[in-house]
């Protein structure tokens, strides 16, 4: 009998043949029945029989016999879940980090499962080919598939079985988190395989691995969930352990949480929002630091325990507010921080295993849930409809079948599980589109809700609230990205408006007298040329002794949006300002931002003002904070800062006509502007080399702009680099950010609102370093200075190698983790607030109110200690009147030597209690939400920048067709290898197994793929290749003589423009900018190592009826073809 084939006893009877018929058909229908119920059920809770087949051929039954809680059948399900892996070359990861070599067996972090059965996955996973699809509609569907059944025994068959456990009740949750049983943590899930999740315990430095639905317990990425870890037993083997080298192969599939966040549809990692880069994506926006000092590396900061109150319902309840959580009591947090080190050293005596555990509650809904984007897939319900159109015109009841009609919904983001729409729920306009048969609803983008996943219930219900229009164009796409990120789109309203002034507005009077007026100096602004909300200023002046003043001014927009009012509110619910390529969401209306809080030249502007005395040697000798009114003489693009620096524009040509200049305001001559450049340029450099002295680290890579022609039109991409000019802003910036967290930590230690960066991933950085070492690179990773040095080696090393070097950048960043905002109150006992990239102790926002709501709180803090200086000064009889010039005892709080004792006297306390109450500095519990919040809607902007730019691309691949160019392979194993191409900075996946026509040899002891083809025999394509995908899909494959044919043509055209022209010019003014000359195909046999170069030819895909992708296959030469 073959192998897994389910047996049934067939009761023999000589005498009663009829009665065998019987016997036999009643099995065929029970094997049906068993075949249907693989693809319904998960786990088999009651002992029922799970088949699967496998490739047509062979099945594997699954038997249990207890309860979802048996260890057994958890560990059934985790290892059986593992065996499902992603073959498609499209799912892989927009921006995800190279691993360097890959060695596959299975699932990494799987056990070893060579024999073990495959569930089919009913949450929206690849089904092996003999296995159904998730059901149209539960019980029709079916009916549909089983019509031999008798109905009444068919829902009976279906839904009686709880699939999932119970989550547990609000008491047991705050009881387990008390005494440290169980653990709260973020869910994430691996973007390549949805059946693995992640979840980051505080204090823990390895992320627990959640595997299989049913482990999973029906929670979602970005919900905060309660997980219990499992025994050591049941631990899994760590990724990346294969002969101390780089990860396995499928650690390619983001091992850690904090590389699988996103929104794309195959796999995007998620980056934060403006100028900072999140998750180390391979292409920054600006390198490692923004203009501002923030790093890369951005999510939701950590705050201690919350548990929602009583009543609260974890799957459809309100999300309350984290003002009505109940915290845990004091006298409990010691046995959380027990549990916590308990489960850190256990870990730590098994490095080779990957702790797993299983979600038992969920605490706090993720907002994603509220808006995920996707297509509907109606043709199983035409199928179903039109296979049953008879059956439902004799029912005189199909009215009832037609109410329990659902469509299945496949989200874009492949983090997200597979959903069931009830029909009858839908818009209106699909529905009628669907009684009319009209199939191109698939191509609809629409946006659903989640609302309801019950414990018998394989898949969530949800029900469909926009319709964006067609998947295949510009705009539905980014109204989905905006919808799916919670982006508010919406005018201002008249309320907000009505808190700002009328225009035109001058200065007031008062603000004049009490404010700093340092209008006299020579100030302007170093921004992007298309830049309209203009926030920080600079200045500098030579004083004696080598002496200089620094100044950076920052447009001061709390003087506008004061706390508590509708246009507060607003600017904290957008909490930052959304930029894509040619659209920008702000956080303040048009009127504060790009007019009476923008920075513009030659008007009076409210800023708040920095000033630094500086010596040669970049130490600071003196320092002032303080309100002020400045004027700008000029708007200055980083270009124009460039050329000053460069020489390109000084003395002799400044004035000249048509030099490209903008307007010079005031007083001041260009000889003033461009002295000034170059003062800020060495001083800015000091600064610079004193950091990176004191241990500050820089990954710094290449970044694409899109270029437009003057209609709009999208035509090219090219790759740009940082110049000293960014560096230039950007080095004030951080120092001013540094000196703004310093003031306001010390005047508030318990509600300033700061922001930290955690020390790296240390395994992560343990492979880092061996894959340095594999590659004769020496690395020493032992603190962030000494691992800029090793990379500053590495880059002398790989001069003659850029994207070599641009690699290794990018796997340095792996390791690191998130930077986050959170309030100092929260971490007081043993805190770290240091920032790990920058090096320094404490860090803020300060530097960008305009687009920034965690820099206006900062601005109203710094003002609550300036006021508080004033009344301390009036308490103690002194007179508040300060020269900036002169040493005043009176600056206690914000100068540069602290007076700890009159902060602490009665005097002090109370000047800087009623200061924080006039300027409206959020207390402890309120700033800690705030925080949270600012995190989750900055990174929202960094998910939306990033979806656009990835459909931005997807459109200038789709108008030229295919793009050839060469990749280099960054991981390789025996299913697919990873490879990063340069011209367009980003990585992508090519999928080699199963496929006809080519066959793989992989040689482990080498780590060396050979790749050939071969012509299938006929019977051979009949029988053993149905469920292989075509060649096609792996590689454009050409033929010699048509590659021939096309480079003679094209060099006929080459000279015919060259004698047109006249010179070489010609040649390449022919050329595309982007251009396929130059590309030749590999030819097969094809030998490929780790870092190889190879000729790759990309494209885009999808759009239409799924997420648009960039495609890449291998492209080659044969003469088979």
């Amino acid at each position: 009998m073959m192998k897994g084939v389910v047996e049934h006893p067939v009761v023999e009877d000589v005498v009663d043949k009829e009665k065998k018929k019987k016997n036999r058909r009643s099995n065929r229908r029970s094997n049906r029945n068993s075949s249907v119920s693989a693809s319904t059920s998960v786990n088999d809770v009651n002992g029922e029989t799970i088949q699967c087949l496998k490739n047509g051929s062979k099945s594997k039954n699954i038997t249990s016999s207890g309860s979802y809680s048996a260890v057994r059948q958890q560990d059934l399900e985790l290892r059986a879940s593992d065996e499902i892996e992603l073959t498609s070359a499209s799912n892989v990861s927009f921006s995800s980090m190279p691993t360097m070599h890959i060695n596959e067996p299975g699932s990494v972090e799987a056990r070893n499962m060579q024999n073990q059965p495959v569930l089919p996955d009913l949450a929206g996973g690849v089904f092996p080919e003999s296995c159904p699809e998730p059901v149209v509609s539960y019980s029709s569907y079916w009916a549909y598939t089983n019509k031999d059944v008798d109905p009444s025994q068919q829902n009976e068959g279906y839904g009686q079985s709880k699939i999932f456990a119970a989550h547990w009740s609000v008491e047991a949750v705050i009881e387990a988190l008390a005494r440290g049983d169980a653990f709260k943590a973020l869910f994430r899930v691996n973007a390549h395989n949805r059946l693995e999740a992640y979840c980051k315990i505080d204090g823990v430095q390895t992320d627990i691995l959640i595997s299989g639905i049913a482990a999973q317990n029906r929670a979602v990425e970005g919900d905060f969930v309660l997980i219990k870890v499992d025994p050591v037993s049941m631990w899994t083997k760590m990724k990346g352990l294969a002969n101390n080298s780089a990860p396995l192969e499928d650690s390619n599939l983001l091992p850690e949480a904090n590389e699988m966040n996103g929104d794309s549809c195959k796999g995007k990692n998620i980056v934060d929002a403006g100028n900072e880069n999140v998750y180390f994506k391979m292409l920054p926006e600006r390198g490692f630091h923004c203009d501002d000092g923030s790093l890369l590396g951005e999510t939701s900061t950590s705050h201690p325990v919350r548990i929602e109150p009583a009543g609260y319902n974890f799957i459809n309840g309100h999300h309350p507010s984290t003002s009505d959580s109940t915290h845990i009591g004091p006298s409990r947090v010691n046995e959380v921080l027990n549990s916590v080190e308990r489960l850190s050293s256990m870990i730590g005596l098994y490095p080779s295993k990957r702790p797993t555990g299983r979600v038992v509650a969920i605490i706090e809904r993720s907002s994603r849930r509220d808006g995920l984007v996707g297509f509907l897939n109606v043709n199983q319900l035409f199928n179903y409809r039109g296979g049953y159109k008879k059956d439902l015109r004799k029912n005189k009841g199909s009215l009832l079948i037609s109410e329990c009609e659902y469509v299945q919904l496949t989200p874009t983001d492949p983090k997200f599980t597979k959903m069931m729409v009830l029909v009858k729920d839908l818009p209106d306009c699909i529905k009628k589109r669907l009684e009319e048969g009209d199939s191109t609803v698939e191509t609809e983008l629409v946006a659903a809700r989640i609302d309801d996943w019950g414990e018998g219930s394989p898949l969530p219900q949800a029900h469909v609230s926009h319709v964006f229009g067609r998947g295949g164009e510009v705009e539905p796409q980014i109204n989905a990205i905006l919808f799916e990120n919670a982006i508010r789109c919406s005018e201002f309203s008249p309320e907000s408006i009505s808190c700002l002034p009328h225009i035109p507005w001058e200065v007031p009077s008062e603000e004049l007298f009490s404010r700093k007026d340092i209008r006299n100096l020579c100030i302007f602004t170093i921004d992007p040329p298309t830049a309209t909300d203009l926030d920080d200023a600079l200045s500098i002046e030579r004083l004696s002794d080598g002496i200089c003043r620094i100044g950076v001014h920052i447009a001061d927009a709390s003087y506008f949006v004061l706390p508590d009012t509708a246009l507060d509110i607003e600017a904290q619910i957008r909490s930052t300002s959304v930029y894509m390529l040619k659209r920008k969401i702000p956080m303040l209306p048009m009127l504060l931002s790009e007019n009476l809080g923008s920075l513009n030249p030659g008007v009076d502007r409210l800023t708040f003002s920095i000033l630094w005395d500086l010596n040669a040697a970049g130490d600071i000798i003196d320092r002032w904070v303080g309100r002020t009114v400045i004027r700008s003489c000029c708007k200055l693009s980083y270009e124009h800062a460039q050329d000053i620096i460069d020489g390109k524009i000084g003395l002799e040509n400044s004035n000249a006509s048509g030099n490209g200049l903008p307007q010079l305001h005031g007083h001041f001559k260009w000889s003033d502007v461009i002295g000034s450049i170059k003062s800020l340029y060495e001083v800015a450099k000091t600064l610079k080399d004193k950091r990176f002295c004191d241990g500050a680290l820089q990954l710094e890579s290449s970044k694409p702009v899109f270029l437009f022609d003057e209609n709009g039109t999208l035509y090219d991409s090219v790759l740009t680099e940082r110049k000293d000019s960014n560096f230039l802003v950007e080095e004030f910036m951080l120092l001013a950010n540094r000196t703004a967290a310093e003031v306001i930590s010390r005047a508030f230690p318990d509600s300033a609102l700061l922001r930290m960066h955690p020390a790296p991933n240390m395994r992560k950085l343990k492979e880092f370093e061996g894959f340095c070492y594999k590659h004769g690179l020496e690395l020493d990773a032992s603190t962030s200075g000494q691992l800029h040095q090793s990379l500053q080696l590495a880059r002398e090393r790989l001069k003659d190698d850029s994207v070599l070097f641009d690699i290794l950048t990018n796997y340095a960043s792996k390791p690191m983790q998130l930077a986050s905002y959170f309030c100092s109150g929260d971490f007081k006992e043993n805190a770290d607030w240091s920032h790990y990239g920058l090096a320094v102790p404490i860090y803020t926002h300060f530097t960008s109110p305009l687009r920034r709501y965690p820099d206006i709180v900062v601005h109203r803090t710094l003002a609550a200690a300036l006021e508080a200086e004033e009344l301390y000064l009036k308490y103690r009889r002194i007179s508040p009147k300060e020269n900036c010039d002169e040493e005043v005892t009176g600056r206690c709080f914000t100068g540069f030597y602290y007076d700890r004792d009159a902060a602490e006297s009665l005097e002090g306390r109370e000047a800087l209690s009623a200061a924080a109450l006039k300027h409206g500095v959020p207390d402890m519990n309120i700033l800690a939400d705030v925080a949270a919040h600012c995190n989750d809607r900055r990174l929202a902007c960094r998910n939306v920048k990033d979806a656009c730019d990835k459909l931005y691309m997807w459109v200038l691949l789709k108008k030229k067709e295919v793009l050839l160019t060469e990749a280099r392979v960054l991981g390789l194993g025996p299913r697919f290898m990873s490879v990063y191409i340069h011209k367009l900075a980003i990585e992508r996946r090519i999928y080699y197994d199963e496929v006809e026509g080519l066959m793989g040899e992989w040689l482990e002891a080498t780590s060396t793929l050979v790749l050939n083809i071969f012509a299938p025999k006929r019977s051979s394509r009949r029988v053993g290749y149905s469920n292989y995908r075509p060649l096609e899909d792996v590689a454009l494959v050409v033929s010699p003589y048509d590659l021939k044919e096309e480079q003679d043509t094209r060099g006929s055209v080459n000279k015919s423009s060259a004698a047109d022209a006249g010179d070489a010019d010609a040649i390449r003014q022919c050329l595309e900018p982007i251009s396929n000359y130059g590309i030749n195909p590999g030819v097969f046999p094809f030998t490929v190592h780790l870092l190889s170069t190879i000729p790759v030819a990309l494209n885009a895909v999808g759009g239409t009826d799924r997420p648009p992708e960039i495609g890449v296959r291998l492209y080659m030469s044969s003469y088979l073809r």
